[in-house]
């Protein structure tokens, strides 16, 4: 294994950014109180076509008029957003002059309305200033933002806790995104008798996203073996490697995971299970929000960006998409049997949460122990078997490999760093998985 150079210019220390969250059945008819608590007078609610039809958006609707809050409402939000949708957000923030943002969707709705919000704070500056660099200039965020209210209708990216937003940047056919502590919500509202009106295949992805949040976060670099360390602390990045305090968040998140998906999965009116997978998305965004994710992510962004013909089950869209929890799990048993090899026994450790027997586990097997377990996991909830069930073959591997490196933002939060030609033994091991 390449050991990673000591560098003199490590980081030493941490940061625990997070949003107020706030948890409850019924709770988003507090909404209209809080935007009033908050002085506002022009709200933008965001969300997107589908949703805007279903009972969490009518909640929302509902505690707006009960309190008098004078508010328009954007619902062209785009499921997985590009660049271009972003951009419409954007546009139609400016244009409203708003002095508080509610955003009630997955983490496409809650993606789009941060951005709309930087942007619309920072009415000169050109889109590409904030975007991660190598693609955009990565310039840290200095103007003040406006309140954000996130209420999450799945269980999957944690977006209500996190200062990171995810878009497909069409021309280069990757997605990418910002990254600051600044975008993250004010309030997140995590109301589970939104998730009961999920079906199946989304509780899936969005439960699977969760398990790799937590699974990448506790793998992640360590924090002080990251470079380079901030001349200022507006520089250090919100992905910062794993950490004290996220890996208590992770580990948690993923107990929750084992304990309850396959339940929330199975069974929609089990609302303990829903609850409580509501309950991890967001513990899982604390910890990755603040540790970051690494490979599974890294390689997800092309696998996503691109989609040829796949249309999944369950989402209602007019254009061919991979749901992001589900580009990010089919890589995850080739991915940790390739990181293992360091911090084995975090490996180990997350393997047993799952339902792994170690006691006679030998350490060098970590990685082998823990694929096994997540490829035993994803064959029980009927996930397609690997990347060629969604449509990619061989041929399409180099131009995966090349959407996955200007990933560095996370790829280079990998406990082991890696080649070329290791992203493309990871990505060729993808193709199938029983």
């Amino acid at each position: 294994v390449p050991e990673r150079p000591t560098l003199g210019n490590t980081d030493y220390a941490f940061e625990m950014a997070i949003s107020n969250i706030r948890y409850g059945e019924g709770v988003t008819k507090e909404i209209g109180m809080d935007l009033q608590n908050l002085g506002a007078r022009r709200v933008c609610l965001m969300t997107d076509k589908n949703l805007s039809k279903l009972p969490p958006v009518n909640a929302v609707l509902n505690s707006l008029a009960k309190y008098g809050i004078n508010f328009q409402m954007y619902d062209n939000v785009r499921v997985e957003p590009t660049d271009q949708s972003f951009l419409d957000a954007i546009k139609f923030a400016k244009k409203g002059e708003f002095d508080a943002y509610v955003a009630v969707g997955g983490g496409s709705v809650i993606d789009t309305c941060k951005a709309a919000n930087l942007y619309a704070a920072n009415p000169t500056s050109e889109f590409l200033d904030y975007v991660n660099a190598p693609i955009g200039k990565g310039k840290p965020v200095t103007v003040p933002l406006k309140p954000l209210i996130a209420v999450p209708t799945t269980s999957g990216t944690g977006s209500e806790t996190t200062g990171v937003a995810i878009f497909d940047f069409k021309e280069l056919k990757v997605k990418t995104g910002i990254a600051s502590r600044a975008i993250k919500p004010t309030l997140g509202i995590i109301d589970p008798l939104h998730t009961l009106s999920m079906p199946e295949r989304i509780v899936a992805n969005s439960g699977f996203d969760v398990l790799c949040h937590a699974l990448e976060s506790y793998t992640a670099l360590p924090y002080n073996m990251r470079s380079p360390c901030p001349s200022n602390p507006i520089n250090r990045p919100a992905y910062q490697g794993s950490n004290p305090i996220s890996d208590v968040w992770a580990l948690h998140a993923l107990r929750i995971v084992a304990k309850y998906l396959k339940r929330a999965i199975r069974n929609p009116e089990d609302r303990e299970a829903r609850g409580n997978m509501h309950l991890a998305s967001a513990f899982a965004g604390i910890g990755f929000g603040n540790a970051g994710v690494h490979l599974c992510h890294g390689m997800s962004y092309p696998i996503s960006g691109l989609v040829k013909t796949y249309k999944p089950k369950d989402y209602n869209v007019d254009h061919s998409l991979v749901p992001h929890g589900l580009s990010v799990v089919l890589t995850s048993p080739a991915v940790f049997a390739f990181t293992a090899q360091i911090h084995p026994e975090r490996h180990l450790e997350a393997a047993e949460i799952l339902g792994a027997d170690i006691r006679t586990a030998r350490i060098k097997d970590a990685g082998f122990i823990l694929a096994d377990t997540l490829r035993k996991f994803l064959f029980d909830l009927n996930v397609d078997d690997g990347l060629a069930a969604i449509g990619y073959s061989k041929a399409d591997i180099p131009a995966l490999v090349k959407g996955t490196l200007p990933q560095e933002r996370v790829t280079k939060l990998s406990p082991r760093p890696q080649t070329e030609e290791d992203l493309s033994d990871l990505f060729e091991a993808s193709m199938k998985l029983y």
